[in-house]
């Protein structure tokens, strides 16, 4: 590695960029070279190298028309944007990327020496397609070429200045094409489910180590002190967790949330500089797969819910293995007391069956108790503006 291209490589470590990268058919040298240089666990999270046809097709869902193409690149890429949402830390900047070659072989090909290389963040979608001239290089020379184009990609979607040093000659030129998103535009994939979350980190908290989240889910309409406290309370007794709201857009039984009432409810957050995600998933079974190791904080009644077979189609033995589920993925619920008819309930008023017991944690009455709701709140605020004819 050249001092040049160890410096690239060092810069992306410097940013708070995290990828996660799905490479097939090339490029594997620049996986040895980000790896080898210091600070690599800062930036990569994961690498997945789907090289057989079985893998590809599992990776994507679908047999692909063709391995060596956009669209498969860039269905890559997204894949892996939102692996890395799911494993990034707070604040990073977020990248997915995607490479599928089509290089020289132990035997001649009848085609094109070429790949695909797209990158996928928050706001941005960029995609290559190179052709290589065939007979050049060897493998090992091709391989280099697009090793050095893919970190000069990366690079990019961090924001890093590269070099225009590539290995192309002058009669390869790489067909390139780029697509920006805005806030609206992003929000609206979120609900199309192309993305699966998209997370507004106002706190400053997310200098923490800890990969433990704690999750308060809700609507928020509005948000109240009620639930300030109750995440904070929920928070303190897992130490360096990370506090987040969540918002779900879709939901199980309403039409989902429009764009500008998504933004009008994060609005309240950024006033009190607290982290919110927005998803996609209404089922917390659904959510321990979209943040798995976390600890969601809940009410009583939603716990009720939540153990009720009604909500499972009357089945007991489906209720059971649908929260087992949650447990393997290291969740757990951190119950709050909540008035329900009337009569407030905690977690210990409830028979949670003996398998799922310790998923289940009780937030004592004496460290929270605010009898308040949302529900409530919009009806006083209905009530304050009625003006009689």
């Amino acid at each position: 590695m050249d001092a040049g291209l160890r410096a690239l490589i060092e810069a992306i470590h410097s940013t708070p960029a995290q990828a996660v990268l799905f490479l097939s058919g090339g490029a594997s040298q620049a996986l040895g070279w980000i790896l080898s240089v210091p600070g690599a666990s800062s930036t990569v999270l994961e690498v997945v190298v789907p090289y057989s046809k079985t893998s590809m097709a599992q990776l994507l869902g679908k047999m692909p028309a063709k391995f060596t193409s956009q669209q498969t690149a860039e269905e890559m890429a997204l894949l892996a944007f939102n692996r890395a949402l799911k494993l990034c830390r707070p604040g990073s900047r977020v990248i997915g990327v995607g490479f599928t070659g089509s290089l020289a072989s132990l035997h001649p090909k009848r085609g094109d020496h070429r790949f695909c290389l797209s990158t996928r963040t928050c706001d941005r979608l960029w995609v290559s397609n190179v052709t290589l001239s065939k007979g050049l290089r060897s493998r090992e020379e091709e391989d280099k070429v697009s090793s050095h184009l893919l970190v000069k990609a990366i690079a990019d979607a961090c924001k890093v200045s590269a070099g225009p040093h590539s290995g192309l000659n002058e009669f390869e030129t790489p067909v390139e094409c780029e697509t920006h998103f805005d806030e609206d535009q992003e929000l609206q994939q979120l609900i199309d489910g192309e993305i699966c979350m998209k997370v507004y980190h106002f706190s400053d908290n997310h200098t923490s180590n800890s990969e433990t989240k704690v999750i308060l889910s809700g609507s928020f309409n509005p948000l109240h002190d009620g639930h300030c406290k109750l995440l904070e309370v929920a928070t303190s007794l897992f130490g360096d967790a990370l506090p987040c709201f969540e918002i779900t857009a879709i939901n199980a039984d309403k039409p989902p949330l429009s764009i500008s009432e998504i933004k009008e409810r994060v609005k309240q957050f950024e006033k009190i500089g607290k982290t919110v995600i927005i998803s996609n998933q209404p089922y917390f079974y659904k959510k321990a797969e979209l943040f798995p190791g976390s600890a969601f904080v809940i009410g009583a009644d939603t716990a009720a819910r939540l153990i009720n077979p009604k909500y499972y189609g009357g089945d007991y033995d489906r209720m059971v293995e649908t929260l087992l589920g949650c447990k393997r993925s290291g969740c757990t619920f951190l119950v709050g007391g909540r008035n329900i008819d009337g009569v407030f309930k905690v977690l210990e008023d409830f028979d949670i069956p003996q398998e799922l017991k310790d998923m289940f944690i009780s937030i004592p009455e004496d460290r929270f108790r605010i009898d308040i709701s949302s529900t409530e709140i919009r009806k006083s605020r209905a009530s304050s503006t009625f003006v009689p004819s």
